[in-house]
């Protein structure tokens, strides 16, 4: 488990590609970690408001220091996207069984 400062991407990498190929969409939950294997998942919880979400880690980063992972804007929003740029976070690696996905393959947001 992990604790500090989560970011999430604007709208202007929106197509742009990620560390694994993918372009990057602003509706899916994925997220990019320093150090965490591409194609694996993370529980995200927010420290202010108790919600969480599982994304897909499918780019690198974030480079700015204190920050732990860049979350989709969807992912953001899921857990109460804030005014500021960054949130207090706890990460957590679980497996795709843990993830919880549609039928399509798209993760779900957890309450």
């Amino acid at each position: 488990m992990q604790s500090g400062e989560a970011s999430w991407y604007s709208a202007t990498f929106q197509g742009h590609l990620t560390a694994n190929g993918e372009r990057y969409d602003s509706g899916a939950l994925t997220a990019a970690h320093r150090t965490l294997p591409l194609g694996s998942y993370v529980r995200v919880r927010s420290l202010a408001t108790g919600k969480t979400v599982v994304v897909r880690i499918n780019d690198r980063g974030p480079y700015v220091n204190g920050r732990i992972i860049d979350l989709s804007y969807a992912a953001a929003q899921a857990l109460g996207l804030p005014d500021a740029r960054s949130m207090r976070v706890q990460i957590e690696r679980v497996d795709k069984a843990q993830a919880g996905s549609d039928e399509d393959g798209t993760l779900t947001t957890e309450r």
